[in-house]
Parts: C-alpha cells; structure tokens; sequence
C-alpha cells in the first residue's frame, strides 16, 4: 500500500529502517534530538529540543514541548501544543487548540482548528477540518491492530492513531479511530466515525453508515 511521498518529509532515513509504517512511531523521539542540531542555519532552537525553521510564525499562546522538529513557513496559532515527539514539515498549519503528541506531519499538512493528533502520520498535503479527531486509544484498552492489503496485522502497539495518506481530507468533527488508514486523495465527510482502511480516491460519505464511492472530482497532489 503505497501511502506516502518520503521527498515531503525530514524523516525519510526511519522509513528506510522499518517494514510496516507505524513502526517509524518508536524511533522518532530518538531521530528528532539527533537531527535536531545537524538542520543547518534555516532552524533555530528556540527552547531545549526544539527547532523550527525560518518563516515559522508562533503565536505566544502556542506551546511547543521537545523534542520536536517545526519546518520552515509553518504557522502555530494560539493554543496549538505540541506535546513530545512531534516533526512537522515545511509549510504547515498547528491550529487553534488542536494537540499533537508522537506524531509526523509531511510538508503541506493543515490542522487549523480544535484537533487531536495522536501516534499518527499525516502524509503530503492532508488536511483536517475544524474538531477532526486522530483517536489513539481503544475503549477498554489492548493492542491495535490494522487492515493491511486485505488482511488483519497486529501491530504490538496499544496506542496507534492514524496514517493518512498523501492528500487525504478529514471533515469537520469526523472521528478516525485506533489503527484507521486513509489512502492517498481520500475524502472522510463530517461527523463520520471511521475505522478500517480507505482505498485510495475514495470518499467515506456517511455518519451512520460507510460506503465507499469511486472519487473523481479531485485528483491526488
């Protein structure tokens, strides 16, 4: 399944070292505060662990906890809180109120307003609307598992959100439950509770109900 383009992202070495994708989770606290020093004079560290590129706006509400690796033109707006193990890339938007915690957002990404983003990866360009939720935790607790080219694969890890596909976008208050995968261009409706796996180009259109529809109207980045 083929989900990201790696040319829009720092951490295109941890892919290298992993065989399923969630697996680059685990070594990116390690790879930030290694990387962190060696970006070169486009990046600044503006506390302990933490870096952000030229042209980044952060608002003064905003709180970014290390290790965490800010891209260049990104814009943090008031309440976003990065807590622990972030990398963000080039030209993306934190939003108001929204929270990421042990997660990669490729270049492009938006997640402007009152979103959680947990154990995830947000390929190129994806985009989540106002509320969208990454979930990272079962009720009840256990291990995640996911839908993997047509078979079920546990993943030995009881905290896994999201991985969104390459221009992927979520609706307003959608809910992507533990272990849900997006491919590429996939659109989620609003106020939709999804679990499972979207084929690319494909449009989840239903709160009560998911159906799947061939997509058309907007191709991949």
């Amino acid at each position: 399944m083929d989900l990201f383009d790696l040319s829009h992202t720092l951490t295109r070495p941890l892919w290298e070292r992993v065989s399923w994708p969630w697996e680059v989770l685990a070594l990116l606290p390690a790879f930030v505060l290694d990387l962190g020093p060696r970006l070169g004079p486009d990046f600044e560290q503006i506390v302990p662990g933490v870096w952000v590129g030229r042209g980044t706006v952060i608002d003064p509400l905003a709180a970014p906890r290390g290790p965490a690796i800010v891209g260049r033109d990104c814009s943090l707006r008031p309440g976003a809180y990065l807590r622990a193990s972030v990398l963000v890339g080039d030209g993306c938007e934190l939003g108001n109120s929204s929270e990421f915690k042990n997660c990669i957002l490729f270049d492009g990404c938006q997640v402007p307003h009152f979103s959680y983003i947990g154990d995830s990866v947000l390929g190129w360009r994806v985009h989540f609307g106002a509320g969208a939720t990454a979930s990272n935790f079962k009720a009840g607790g256990g291990e995640v598992s996911v839908e993997w080219e047509g078979r079920r694969v546990p993943t030995g890890l009881n905290k896994l959100g999201v991985l969104a596909g390459d221009g992927a976008d979520v609706g307003s208050q959608a809910v992507l439950n533990p272990g849900t995968i997006l491919g590429r261009g996939c659109v989620v409706y609003p106020l939709v509770s999804l679990r499972g796996t979207v084929p690319a180009n494909t449009i989840v259109k239903s709160a009560d109900r998911v159906t799947w529809v061939a997509k058309t109207a907007r191709p991949d980045p």
